[in-house]
């Protein structure tokens, strides 16, 4: 798992069938100030986050059994939303 921001929405009318209905958004990988560390990538979000929050994102099989289906074509899921965050007592 890694810690990203999530930085946009991707629509895509047609898809793989295990894909649809589900919600798909832009995330880059971050430090938890914002701050960028990697290439943003698509991830499937399970929980419903939004634009800028900063979230946990899973990968591999992980985030196929996040998302409940071990064939679907899913290689990174959104698994929850970091609310508050503690680094060395503070």
């Amino acid at each position: 798992m890694f810690i990203a921001k999530v930085v946009g929405n991707l629509w895509a009318t047609r898809k793989e069938d295990t894909l649809v209905g589900r919600k798909l958004m832009i995330v880059e990988p971050a430090k938890l100030d914002g701050t960028p560390t990697g290439e943003a990538l698509v991830a499937v979000d399970t929980i419903d986050a939004g634009i800028g929050e900063m979230v946990i994102v899973a990968q591999g099989s992980s985030a196929r059994k996040a998302v409940g289906q071990q064939d679907s074509p899913v290689d990174a899921a959104i698994v929850a939303i970091i609310d508050i965050h503690e680094v060395h007592g503070k």
